[in-house]
């Protein structure tokens, strides 16, 4: 069995296969001069397209990691997040505040998902 390295720099990988097994790199929004929803919504989509290099998608995310900078705004990712996950097919998934990379971030998001065989 080898590895996959999708979409990678000098410094890391957006995407590590390893089996039927995907693990994303953490994602933030290319504009971020738009408010937390708005980020997480940007977020997302850039995550179906990876999954979708990776050979999967959104309906076989097993654990989701949410980084926000502010839980009063918790709601407005939560309202993006909502929106987007298939309903029944909800994965394990932890949300909690930190100090991103760049101030104007306002969230992250990481993800393990399978790739059916």
């Amino acid at each position: 069995m080898s590895d996959r390295y999708i979409d990678s720099n000098h410094r890391m990988s957006q995407v590590v296969v390893h089996g039927n097994t995907a693990y994303l790199a953490g994602q933030v929004a290319a504009d971020a001069t738009v408010g937390m929803r708005g980020q997480t919504e940007q977020i997302l989509q850039g995550i179906d397209q990876l999954l979708a290099k990776a050979g999967t998608d959104k309906s076989h995310i097993l654990s989701a990691t949410i980084w926000i900078t502010d839980m009063a705004e918790f709601q407005e990712m939560n309202t993006a997040w909502d929106a987007w996950v298939i309903p029944g097919r909800m994965p394990a998934r932890a949300c909690v505040t930190g100090n991103l990379a760049k101030p104007e971030w306002k969230v992250e998001v990481m993800l393990i998902a399978a790739i059916p065989a």
